[in-house]
């Protein structure tokens, strides 16, 4: 007899007693071992759903801390601080608690890249890595920096008992139209002394709980989280991206810089030297556009400025950002919803300290959105309108999205 075929029909025979006990026990027991297998989801299918809490109660979270955090930057109290931080503290414990669930799960493994990206920025804590005290401590150290910023105030330089000019808008628009380098270097030094140096202790205390804050992170340097772009050679890019700039920054550099010693004379501004920050018209000379006026290469012609056509055609703010979204809607984008202008701060409120820097707020519910802006009629302030519209914009195209995806798109 073949070996070969003998114990084919014993291999086969096996399987067929086999199958016979497993239909006999799922006849007696009801089990369907077809039904069970679909029954079972496999890994990712339990990681998908996992993900889809999270988004639930992480949206849930961020609403409730956006919404004491434009309390509070919106009404700069004690009560407001108090509430902010209590929050804030609940939601850092949520988040700390949900992270030791998340690095459970074999994320680096599943095939789903969707399912990766999602699981690898959940599985990064932030600064809720820190113990409940030291991260109370670092959102107190941000909030009272906050608060000096935004109630800083300092005397006028031609009125010195007038001592109640704030940033926005009364030091703001110094630096743009005032031509008297010394009243801007008495803006510029002054503004500093009751901000930046009221805060120099607290700002330290805070770097010191970022990098320990990085270490629990497993990161060396706070700034890996503001950098992770998703490509592994970013600072490589920004590297050669700044050599490639450089030339002409230092040609812009020089040429700003013999136009302002022409206007103020060597002894303001020297001929190699820096450029003296406070001449720049911007309290931290990030742009230059307010001194067009000494630096337009070609000043015979006019210098396009439509400020004194917004004041004769009677615009206010609400106009201002009606024109901006008039402008989006022209690109086929979303017009803004009623309740943006139903809970914005469009201009500077009487009566109340708050947080007057320009900014866009998203609130987590795919409905609330909003800009706080202390806005002057002006054309500086008309290009910051459609600035923050912009970033409403952004939360309006990627409300379906999980919040995983709804952090700022300005790479």
């Amino acid at each position: 007899m073949d070996v070969k075929k003998l114990s084919f029909q014993v291999v086969n025979m096996l399987q067929e007693i086999f199958l016979f006990l497993v239909a006999t026990v799922s006849i007696i027991s009801g089990f369907d071992p077809d039904q069970e297998m679909l029954d079972v989801p496999d890994e990712e299918t339990r990681a998908r759903d996992y993900l889809q809490y999270l988004d639930t109660e992480f949206s849930k979270w961020a609403t409730k801390t956006s919404l004491a955090e434009w309390e509070y930057a919106s009404n700069i109290t004690d009560e407001n601080l108090k509430n902010k931080l209590a929050v804030s503290v609940e939601a850092a414990k949520f988040s700390k608690m949900q992270w030791m669930e998340t690095i459970k799960y074999p994320w680096t493994t599943y095939k789903d890249p969707d399912i990766r990206r999602q699981f690898k920025k959940h599985s990064v804590l932030g600064t809720a890595a820190l113990d409940a005290d030291k991260y109370q401590k670092l959102d107190e150290l941000v909030s009272e920096m906050s608060s000096i910023y935004s109630k800083a105030k300092i005397c006028d330089f031609k009125n010195p008992n007038k001592c109640d000019l704030s940033l926005e808008p009364e030091l703001v628009e110094i630096l743009r139209t005032s031509r008297d380098p010394e009243e801007l270097k008495h803006v510029w030094v002054e503004w500093r002394k009751v901000s930046g140096e009221q805060a120099r202790g607290m700002f330290e205390h805070y770097v010191a709980l970022s990098n320990e804050a990085a270490t629990l992170n497993s990161s060396a340097d706070p700034a890996d989280s503001t950098l992770d772009y998703e490509s592994p050679d970013f600072r490589e890019q920004l590297t050669r991206l700044w050599s490639q700039i450089e030339p002409l920054y230092l040609q812009i550099h020089a040429y700003v810089r013999r136009k302002l010693r022409e206007a103020y004379g060597e002894s303001i501004v020297s001929q190699r030297g820096p450029i003296p920050a406070h001449l720049l018209g911007n309290m931290w000379s990030q742009t230059w556009n307010n001194i067009l006026d000494i630096s337009m290469p070609y000043p015979e012609k006019e210098a396009v400025d439509v400020t004194p056509q917004m004041v004769k055609q009677g615009y206010t703010p609400l106009k201002m950002f009606k024109l901006a979204e008039e402008f989006f809607t022209s690109l086929n984008l979303s017009a803004m919803p009623d309740m943006f202008w139903e809970r914005s701060i469009l201009e500077k409120p009487e009566g109340r300290e708050l947080v007057c820097h320009a900014s866009a707020w998203d609130f987590y519910d795919g409905k609330d959105f909003r800009i706080k802006q202390c806005t002057r009629i002006n054309m500086d302030d008309l290009f910051t309108a459609h600035h923050e519209m912009g970033h409403i914009q952004y939360f309006l195209q990627y409300k379906h999205q999980p919040i995983a995806y709804k952090e700022g798109a300005n790479p």
